[in-house]
């Protein structure tokens, strides 16, 4: 393939982006090179730029992350287009959208729960993700997927999950799918860290007639002059002694 042929290739996938979030990225790119985090945050409202820029990765658009100064002098992350050649194979290429067949199938599964918060949600409420993340495993080719490969995820721990894993040094340097295998974010069940540091996490939520003991412990927690995190520890530790 020419390097004419490859630019024509990417500019046609560029424009046959429809969803808004990832267009608006690219569309910023091809005006001015680049899109900064405080461009995304700023012009179009998005709170969590770098899952903006996730959104175009997993398109099968490559983009390049390098720093930048900010309108106050602060080092930013930025974002420009990568090598158009690596759309075309491996990890990068395009993702799969998941059929509305696929997402019911789960929710069946996973009996509507979040996988993380173990909270029951309505199916429009809850987005399938790949235990491991698509960036990391890329997409199975020429076989059914399988759906233990798969999680449901409320849209509060979808964000703290793309957070964490952009944070991660296997997410931004190692690539080892081994290490995902052993992490909370990907298998919450059984895990033995947590973007490799040695943390142990529970998810707790209070929903209906429950709300009231959250309010009791909140109201004590106030009266010890502790955070409720701190004094639900403490009063966990004091039941098990």
């Amino acid at each position: 393939m020419t390097k004419k042929e490859a630019s024509v290739s990417f500019l046609e996938r560029i424009k046959a982006v429809k969803a808004k979030r990832p267009r608006v990225v690219l569309e910023h790119i091809l005006k001015h090179g680049f899109v900064t985090t405080e461009d995304l945050k700023s012009k179009y409202g998005y709170d969590h730029p770098p899952r903006a820029a996730r959104d175009v990765r997993e398109l099968g658009i490559p983009l390049e992350t390098f720093r930048i100064k900010s309108s106050t002098g602060r080092s930013i992350a930025a974002y420009r287009f990568g090598d158009p050649a690596k759309i075309y194979g491996g990890k990068l290429g395009a993702r799969k959208v998941f059929s509305k067949q696929f997402k019911t199938m789960l929710v069946k599964t996973l009996e509507g729960r979040c996988t993380i918060s173990r909270e029951h949600y309505d199916e429009r409420y809850l987005r399938v993700d790949h235990r491991i993340p698509y960036e990391i495993s890329g997409e199975p080719k020429g076989i059914k997927r399988d759906i233990a490969d798969y999680m449901l995820l409320c849209g509060s721990c979808n964000r703290a999950k793309s957070w964490s894993c952009e944070h991660c040094i296997n997410w931004q340097d190692l690539r080892d799918v081994s290490v995902c295998r052993a992490c909370y974010w990907a298998y919450p069940e059984s895990y033995k860290h947590i973007a490799l540091r040695n943390i142990r996490r529970l998810e707790v939520v209070w929903t209906e007639d429950e709300v009231a003991v959250y309010e009791a412990l909140a109201k004590r927690a106030n009266a010890a002059s502790s955070e409720m995190p701190d004094y639900v520890k403490k009063v966990l530790e004091a039941h098990i002694r």
